[in-house]
């Protein structure tokens, strides 16, 4: 057996036994050994490949299945710019936590800087976005090096999965090989078994610790709000207001209205003397706004895997652990009073199909979904979507990229989760951020299929502008250019040439039957128009205005 394919065989097998039940791969030259190695593993069933042939969508996809399955996923690269349309992919595992692998082939160093093809300086590619950056030697022989591989391979894992100490994220291993870079007939299929450790088991066994944090020196009696992002963690809140992103675990046990009300002026009678972060709050402006005002105590609930906190104010007065809280009942009450005026008002005035199109299609689509499902929201307006209009509910899992909060990759991402997900998977998109990741509806006919309805509001451009500085009047001559960004593709036309089912919902009292669990990957469209989403959102919040006052007032 030549030294290439030794090695990849070798690191192909521990990377099964530490626990990796799915790869992704990219066809190349240089990442051969691997990629036979792969192909084995899945043909004996000891994980699941997934064959991309785009080497962005296919980092995005193994981020999906990281971020559906809590297990570290590699993504299997052939050299030169292969490896670096990895990038945004890895930048979004590093802020986001996620446990992803950057298997990346190189070429033998000696190749470097001589004008061969394909080859880059592949080391330290990714900058400090990884949690670590490992180089291999090139494999000379195929004996005795067995276990110097093996210790690579854990130990990578180990840095990927935070065991080594901080928060999961993005690794590299860079693999140099040298040719010849195929198996030699009657090579064996796997390695030789090792001795002196169990069946199946790693090498060297690494288990994660957790850190315990101080208590933090706030007064739990004091009128408490919560600020909850995703990867919040567990605390006794202890009956206490809750404003929390759709991606968020306390989703379920948050104010319908709270993005809504911190932005009424009726509510400053109800603002809190100290507020608590839990995860990484991003989405909203009022949020923003009420953490940084100087006269609230703000303190945030450290992640026991270390993940740095949310503080983009500077105001944060400690980082801890949250002690059990007990808020003034009635401060609470007052609350819970305004935030079920306000949703009545926003239900009643969601009614009307002259309100954004954006905010009814959430509504309405995280009412119809299933218990069990997954629901992958799209950065821009279908997450903001979300956190403002749907009613939040227990039974769903909702991811989001919001580590980095970008549009790409996101269709990928989706097919991620849903292969990672036991139950039915939605995303709810725009279309810009579908056209951003049109290589994630190509999956091959020998790939797993996920079953993945994806549901998009089509206003031919981006939304999310509007509401923004860039959408006001005064900017109205430059606007549709340059922000509206407006296009005419055929979304039907496109899923024909995938192979991707599709249907328009023309009323949304047709979405439940739409999106009624059916196997495979689907597409639903529906259209809308961005002419009026400021002013609609602006109306929103008279409405939330008119609704609060009178009951903050007889309060």
């Amino acid at each position: 057996m030549n030294p290439s394919t030794a090695q990849a065989q070798v690191i192909v097998d521990e990377l099964v036994r530490c626990g990796v039940t799915d790869a992704v791969l990219c066809p190349g030259s240089r990442n051969a050994p691997l990629s036979f190695a792969l192909h084995a593993a899945d043909a004996a069933g000891r994980l699941r490949l997934h064959v991309r042939i785009d080497e962005r969508t296919a980092g995005f996809l193994a981020l999906g299945l990281a971020l559906g399955s809590g297990r570290p996923v590699p993504v299997c690269t052939t050299s030169g710019t292969a490896v670096a349309n990895l990038h945004p992919a890895v930048l979004e595992a590093s802020y986001a936590g996620v446990p992803l692998l950057a298997l990346t082939a190189d070429r033998p160093p000696q190749l470097i800087g001589t004008g061969a093809s394909q080859t880059v300086a592949q080391p330290g590619i990714f900058g400090d976005a990884v949690r670590l950056a490992v180089t291999a030697a090139v494999a000379t022989r195929a004996v005795g090096e067995q276990g110097r591989w093996r210790s690579m391979v854990d130990r990578t894992v180990a840095a990927v999965t935070g065991a080594l100490g901080g928060a999961p994220g993005p690794v590299q291993l860079n693999l140099p090989f040298a040719e010849p870079l195929v198996p030699e007939p009657g090579d064996a299929d796997w390695p030789e078994p090792i001795d002196g450790r169990p069946d199946g088991a790693p090498w060297t066994a690494v288990r994660r610790g957790c850190r315990t944090a101080p208590v933090l020196p706030l007064d739990p009696s004091a009128p408490t709000l919560v600020i909850a992002g995703p990867g919040a963690v567990d605390a006794d809140l202890g009956g206490a207001p809750v404003i929390a992103e759709p991606s968020s675990d306390r989703w379920p046990d948050g104010l319908r209205s709270g993005p809504w009300l911190l932005g009424v002026p009726s509510m400053a009678g109800l603002r809190p003397a100290q507020v608590l972060v839990l995860g990484r709050p991003t989405l909203h402006r009022p949020v923003q706004r009420l953490l940084a005002d100087p006269d609230v105590a703000v303190y945030a609930v450290e992640d026991r895997a270390g993940t740095s906190w949310t503080d983009v104010a500077g105001t944060v007065r400690a980082v801890g652990a949250a002690p059990a809280l007990s808020p003034p009942a009635e401060w609470v009450d007052a609350w819970r009073s305004a935030d079920a005026a306000a949703a009545a008002a926003l239900d009643h005035a969601l009614d009307d199909a002259d309100t954004p199109d954006g905010l009814r299609l959430a509504r309405a689509l995280l009412a119809a979904l299933p218990d069990g499902a997954a629901l992958v929201l799209g950065s821009s307006n279908p997450v903001r979507d979300a956190s403002l209009a749907a009613v939040p509910r227990p039974g769903l899992t909702v991811l989001a990229n919001r580590g980095v909060a970008g549009i790409d990759g996101t269709v990928s991402t989706a097919a991620g989760v849903a292969l990672a997900h036991p139950g039915p998977a939605y995303a709810l998109l725009g279309d810009l951020t579908l056209l951003h990741d049109t290589t994630g509806l190509i999956v091959g006919p020998d790939e797993p299929r996920p079953d993945l309805t994806l549901v998009v509001l089509n206003d031919q451009g981006g939304g999310i502008f509007s509401l923004l500085e860039q959408g006001a009047p005064e900017h109205t001559a430059a606007f549709e250019r340059i922000f509206g960004t407006p296009h005419t593709v055929d979304l039907g036309a496109l899923c024909a040439a995938t192979g991707v089912g599709y249907v328009q919902v023309d009323d949304l009292a047709d979405l439940p039957a739409a999106v009624a669990t059916a196997p495979g990957l689907r597409l639903v469209e529906v259209r809308a128009q961005r002419g009026g989403l400021r002013a609609g959102h602006a109306a929103l919040r008279a409405v939330v205005e008119g609704a609060v006052a009178p009951v903050i007032a007889g309060g």
